[in-house]
């Protein structure tokens, strides 16, 4: 029985090396055939032509092509990514700034509060160079309507006067004439 095995095992390594041999023999043989290779040619013309035809068609009929939906699918990802950086962005801008937001309302009251007083010593002081009655509103406290309205009043009555007493004085300093200090 093992002389059968033997056999066996010496036909199969005779057929397998040599059809291997022959085989690659065959495809070399058909690749360089003339005839094959322009048959192959033409297809491969005729497959690129059925194409372009079949894009012509298409667009006749206002019907996307595959090569359409494939540029459109990759300029809807283009937009999701940035639109996906901006929405990271906005969502850090507001982690930033949602902790500061409490403090910054009392910052901003108080920051109004001093303009504020800044805005009713200015006022109380212009009426005093200028000699006229202080504002109505004096001892009480000034609001930011309120300090506007009386800075208004001081700010009209005072642009001609008090023009010509600063104008002397700066002019006198540069040594110039009045108008340019002005």
């Amino acid at each position: 029985m093992s002389d059968a095995r033997n056999l066996a095992i010496n036909l199969r390594e005779r057929f397998s090396g040599g059809a291997e041999e022959r085989l690659g023999k065959a495809l070399s043989d058909l690749l360089e055939n003339p005839l094959l290779t322009g048959a192959i040619g033409r297809a491969f013309d005729a497959r690129e032509k059925a194409v372009q035809a079949q894009e012509v068609a298409m667009g006749a009929l206002n019907i996307p092509s595959a090569a359409d939906i494939e540029r459109l699918t990759r300029r809807v990802r283009s937009v999701s990514n940035r639109l996906e950086g901006i929405e990271d962005g906005v969502d850090r801008l507001d982690r930033t700034l949602a902790p500061a937001g409490a403090g910054r309302s009392e910052e901003m009251a108080r920051r109004l509060s001093a303009i504020e007083e800044q805005l009713e010593r200015l006022t109380q002081g212009l009426d005093q160079a200028l000699g006229r009655q202080p504002a109505a509103s004096a001892g009480k406290p000034a609001g930011p309507a309120r300090a506007a309205k009386a800075a208004k009043p001081a700010q009209a009555g005072a642009g001609a006067r008090s023009a010509t007493v600063a104008k002397p004085s700066k002019a006198g300093k540069a040594g110039g004439s009045p108008k340019a200090g002005a």
